[in-house]
Order: C-alpha cells, then sequence, then structure tokens
C-alpha cells in the first residue's frame, strides 16, 4: 500500500493511477466498478484520459471517524487489479 497516502482532516487514503493510453485508463474502471458492486464499497473517483484519483473515506464524514480495516483491505484489492 505504499503508494496508497493516509490523509487527515477527515481521514481518508488517496491514490493517483496513471496508466500509458485511455483504453488501459478505461479498463482499470471496468474492472473497479466490478469490484465496488461486489464490495458494497465505493470511492470517490475522479478521472481523465490517462490516470484516475481514488479517494477511500470512513462510512461517516465525520472529522474525527478512523480509517476502517475495511478500507485498507479495498485498497489492497484495487492495487491488484493495476498489476
Amino acid at each position: 500500500m505504499s503508494q496508497w497516502k493516509e490523509r487527515t482532516r477527515p481521514n481518508r487514503l488517496e491514490r493517483r493511477i496513471e496508466f500509458p493510453s485511455y483504453e488501459e485508463t478505461r479498463d482499470f474502471l471496468d474492472k473497479l466498478g466490478k469490484l465496488c458492486e461486489k464490495s458494497k464499497r465505493y470511492p470517490d473517483i475522479s478521472f481523465g484520459k490517462t490516470y484516475v484519483n481514488l479517494t477511500l473515506k470512513p462510512g461517516d464524514d465525520s472529522l474525527d471517524e478512523k480509517i476502517a480495516e475495511l478500507d485498507h483491505k479495498l485498497a489492497l484489492e484495487i492495487d491488484k487489479l493495476i498489476s
């Protein structure tokens, strides 16, 4: 998880993933969508032609809410989609 950055206020995990082509970006987003449906966890996503920015936040938007183990597990599953 070295590429994920843990941030505070509010607590969250963030990662930017860059791809060599639009097709690879699109393939990743399709896989990510299936993973999210399966896990019932949905990161905030922004993307462009060759990049995807992801933010995983606790279920509660409280500033004090800690990153859950489920968020760390989802981050690891997302990492597996890239390799």
